[in-house]
């Protein structure tokens, strides 16, 4: 089964997320599925994929893998005409993989076709297809399918939009000779609503937490105030934070199967990234029992705020 799509790889394991799914509504072994992805041809996906766009993408994937099973089935209970050359063109009659039967008499697991009422009577998907007339429009496979997405918030079904909910933790140790913070422990909690991939979204709890820390701690943007040229846009001058300034991180995901994608998934990246950055401001606060209201919170700000310099 190959997922032919036009998208950017950013990086949280989406390509695995969309090929479980549809593994899952086709009944097909995860290794039977491909992601093929083109500049110019098949289903634009919505990017980025770390939050609601997956959750969009997801939700579309799955509808179109529902409509893929389907054909699937209509395919194994119905004879087609096959072309045959010998001298001049004619048709030889195929019969269907499962004669006599309907498509709800079918189901599929692993890769194969069985009969509900006697599982032991089944084909592989690729016995099922192989006589099936291929078209111009299905040059891949002959059974296939298009889903697109709705319009409106997120993609999804009107109505099933929820609240999830987050949490995050962190501690600080601040010296108060130097001003240098020190972030000594972090917890996330993460109601995803539905787990899919679990290394997707514990990644994306990390570097979402990573992001926020930067945000909150170093990150900024350094214009020469007479000619507004950018002095620091580089890895040297912009100072990110990577996995040593940060100390232990906990992810908690929690299921409550309240989200708006397949599965009652939610969103989690744009939550971590985000909310964390004013946390860090509260932490120092509390440590040191006085606010420092703009951001980044460098050393001099800290050491200000203490009345040092």
């Amino acid at each position: 089964v190959d997922i032919i799509t036009q998208k950017a790889d950013i990086g949280v394991n989406h390509d695995t997320t969309y090929s479980q799914i549809v593994a899952d509504v086709l009944g097909m072994r995860y290794e039977d599925i491909n992601m093929r992805s083109f500049n110019d041809v098949g289903f634009e996906l919505m990017t980025a994929d770390g939050s609601c766009n997956l959750c969009s993408n997801g939700y579309v994937v799955r509808k179109a893998a529902k409509r893929c099973k389907q054909r699937l089935l209509e395919a194994a209970t119905t004879a087609c005409l096959s072309e045959a050359r010998s001298g001049e063109v004619s048709y030889q009659e195929i019969p269907p993989a499962f004669p006599g039967m309907e498509p709800d008499d079918l189901d599929v697991k692993d890769s194969y076709v069985f009969e509900k009422a006697n599982p032991e009577n089944k084909k592989t998907v690729a016995e099922v297809v192989k006589n099936t007339p291929q078209t111009q429009s299905a040059y891949q496979e002959p059974v296939y399918a298009y889903a697109w997405h709705r319009q409106g918030r997120f993609g999804a079904e009107i109505g099933s939009h929820r609240l999830l909910r987050q949490a995050h933790f962190i501690e600080v140790e601040v010296d108060t000779e130097t001003g240098e913070v020190e972030i000594t422990n972090v917890v996330n909690v993460n109601d995803v609503g539905k787990v899919i991939n679990w290394g997707g979204c514990e990644g994306q709890s990390y570097g979402g937490m990573y992001m926020a820390m930067g945000g909150a701690r170093s990150e900024r943007m350094i214009y020469d105030p007479m000619t507004g040229v950018l002095l620091n846009g580089n890895l040297e001058g912009y100072k990110w934070t990577t996995i040593k300034d940060v100390g232990p991180i906990k992810t908690i995901l929690l299921e409550t199967s309240l989200g708006y994608g397949p599965y009652g998934a939610g969103g989690i990246g744009e939550n971590v990234s985000d909310h964390p950055v004013t946390l860090l401001g509260l932490a120092i606060h509390n440590a040191i029992d006085k606010w420092i209201d703009s951001y980044p919170i460098t050393p001099d700000k800290v050491l200000k705020a203490l009345g040092k310099i």
